[in-house]
């Protein structure tokens, strides 16, 4: 039983402390890129493994100039994002883009699109894990 009971705080511990540092490299590397936009309340960062890939849907309303923010932790490899509509119509993808991390765009109606990540294999003998960051700012009307 208190084999258990250590087992449970320690990956508690373990998940406070992925958290912890997702939140300072959002603060102190990705947040920096919204200069001169408002970041929506929204906040989404998950530690990822070479090869990991993620799907989200976020809200953008119609009439205001976003910017997009996708960024991975340096000892990942570069991040390939993509953004899409919801019948999955290609809107932007950083890969023809000279893989930025930022994405500006105007929106003309209110609508749902889907932010698609991906961390690709570096082929190397050791998994790397760190954290990625996709944060959302629009400029003031």
């Amino acid at each position: 039983m208190k084999k258990l009971i250590a087992s449970i705080f320690f990956l508690a511990l373990v998940s406070f402390g992925a958290n912890a540092q997702c939140r300072a490299f959002t603060k102190n590397r990705v947040l920096p890129n919204l200069t001169g936009f408002i970041q929506n309340e929204n906040y989404n960062a998950a530690l990822f493994m070479e090869g990991d890939e993620a799907e989200l849907l976020m809200t953008f309303y119609g009439g205001k100039d976003y910017r997009l923010v996708v960024m991975a932790h340096p000892v990942l490899p570069e991040v390939e994002f993509e953004v899409l509509d919801t019948n999955d119509e290609l809107l932007y993808t950083n890969k023809t883009a000279g893989n930025k991390n930022v994405f500006d765009f105007r929106m003309s109606s209110t609508q749902q699109l889907k932010v698609r990540v991906r961390v690709p294999d570096s082929k190397g003998t050791m998994v790397r894990q760190g954290c990625v960051t996709i944060v959302a700012g629009h400029k003031q009307s």
